[in-house]
């Protein structure tokens, strides 16, 4: 059985990957976006459903409408919460249902979630995971574009 749900520590993932947004503050909204463009891609390749936390006091100004749904959700804690208290919870929620998989760096919030009996991902193994991921998926996507050029190329000669 595989994971119903990954739940993403969105700012733990942006300190340590500066390869997402390079030229960009880690607190940014383009940082954001770029690693939300990412993960999108990577939840259609995987299948699995994605929730990104970010921490909501870290976001200057309005936080533009984010491109939430049931199978990539963009949350932000409220004002007095963190994202790691979300995690927690959405964590204790879901675990009823299956496996649930967290990705942080902040090893108390890994504690916290091994001892609900979640499982815990350090964010470069997660993206090196999703890196995989979405290198096999455009290795797919290239065979297959190949095998449908020879076949319409076959039928076209006739």
């Amino acid at each position: 059985m595989g994971w119903i749900r990954i739940l993403i520590d969105g700012y733990s993932v942006l300190h340590r990957c500066p390869d997402i947004a390079p030229d960009r503050p880690r607190h940014s909204a383009a940082a954001r976006d770029e690693l939300i463009q990412r993960l999108n891609r990577y939840q259609d390749a995987a299948q699995t459903p994605v929730t990104i936390v970010f921490d909501g006091n870290h976001t200057a100004g309005k936080i533009a409408d984010e491109p939430s749904s049931p199978d990539l959700e963009v949350l932000y804690s409220p004002q007095g919460k963190t994202a790691d208290d979300i995690i927690e919870r959405v964590t204790y929620g879901f675990l009823q249902y299956g496996k649930v998989l967290v990705v942080t760096d902040d090893y108390a919030e890994q504690s916290t979630v091994a001892s609900l009996g979640g499982s815990v991902l350090s964010t470069q193994s997660f993206m090196l995971e999703v890196k995989a991921t979405l290198d096999s998926f455009q290795d797919d996507l290239n065979r297959l574009n190949r095998r449908e050029n020879r076949s319409f190329k076959q039928r076209k000669s006739w």
